[in-house]
């Protein structure tokens, strides 16, 4: 049994770690203090998520604090004395980090310096696990030659054909505040690996979903149409013609690869992590397959103006992980993705909020 410390661990990615260390029989404690909520409204309350895993889990245990708190973080890495962590915990949205630039940067670079710098001073030894974002890479893959077709743009160049690889350039380019705030703590993550010889690694993370994800408009944007269709609330797409493409990876590949590196960690590792081409689907695509999923039509309209920063097509090149971890498999497709929220969104939604 091993103590791995979780943070954000009512989110998404946070909540199917905390699951699956604990069926596997390891001590959990998980950071979240629902700040989701105060970001996102009632649609990112994460309330319902924290109550699933104090009920279903055997060796769970919650803190609600804050990791901009760094003696709170400290302490509780001195008591607990975790042997993985596990960081999760962001704020998520490019287009409310311009809202709230110093909650943005509080949390996002100077939450992850916390851990780290707790980390060292209390469990170096320890692998340390840091969801980063594609968004490091800024608008830069804008850069590249497109092609528009009837439903997606997409990477014209040969050399991108597998998507986007950890060698494209994060500089010279427009990120929003939050991708720069995500560059800050990736930086700092890989340099904790560097210069201190930790055993730490960055998941430049595509579009991470699933079920359990608590979608909001400005955040989950998979999960958030499945919920406009469901409650027939009205859709609104921003920029591109809808034509904008993202990979989807569900959350329990990203355990899996989770799983790899701490049964191999290594110092300052630096990995794309999504659902690569085969994965990859256009917002027009999304809401076509979730109307025959449903048998309903989503109200939707197109605004012209993009969301600063944004990508318009931005899908992960795997090459490296699947050259350091060759037994990672990405084992959920985009049709299971689908219908898995499919099942969730219009047949048992009671049972899952």
């Amino acid at each position: 049994m091993k103590r791995i410390l979780v943070t954000g661990s009512a989110g998404l990615i946070g909540s199917e770690a905390a699951r699956h260390y604990d069926a596997l029989g390891h001590e959990v404690v998980g950071v979240d203090n629902n700040m989701r909520r105060s970001f996102f409204g009632p649609d990112g309350d994460t309330s319902w998520q924290r109550q699933r895993l104090e009920q279903s889990c055997s060796r769970y245990r919650h803190a609600a604090i804050d990791i901009r708190d760094r003696a709170a973080v400290a302490r509780l890495f001195e008591e607990f004395r975790p042997e993985a962590i596990v960081h999760c915990a962001a704020q998520p949205s490019h287009d409310l980090a311009a809202k709230i630039p110093f909650d943005d940067f509080e949390v996002n670079a100077l939450g992850t310096l916390n851990l780290l710098e707790a980390a060292r001073q209390h469990t170096p030894e320890a692998p340390f696990i840091f969801t980063s974002t594609n968004k490091v890479y800024g608008d830069g893959p804008n850069m590249l030659e497109l092609v528009e077709l009837e439903s997606r743009y997409d990477f014209a160049d040969p050399r991108h054909a597998a998507g986007i690889a950890e060698d494209f350039s994060i500089d010279q380019c427009k990120h929003s505040l939050f991708g720069a705030s995500k560059v800050a703590a990736d930086v700092m993550v890989q340099e904790y690996g560097r210069y201190f010889g930790m055993n730490t690694v960055c998941f430049r993370g595509g579009c991470l979903t699933g079920a359990g994800h608590s979608g909001a408009q400005l955040h989950g944007y998979l999960s958030y149409i499945f919920k406009a269709a469901a409650q027939g609330r009205h859709y609104t797409i921003f920029g591109y013609k809808g034509k904008q493409v993202r990979d989807q990876i569900h959350s329990r590949d990203v355990i899996g690869a989770f799983d790899a590196f701490l049964a191999n960690p290594r110092p300052g590792a630096v990995y794309n992590l999504g659902g690569g081409k085969a994965n990859s689907i256009s917002i027009l695509e999304s809401i076509d397959r979730i109307e025959q999923l449903s048998g309903r039509k989503l109200s939707w309209s197109l605004s012209e103006e993009n969301r600063i920063g944004d990508h318009i097509v931005y899908y992960t090149d795997l090459a490296r992980f699947r050259a350091d971890y060759p037994d990672w498999q990405l084992g959920t497709s985009i049709d299971d993705i689908f219908e898995e929220f499919a099942q969730v969104s219009f047949k048992d939604r009671s049972s899952a909020a």
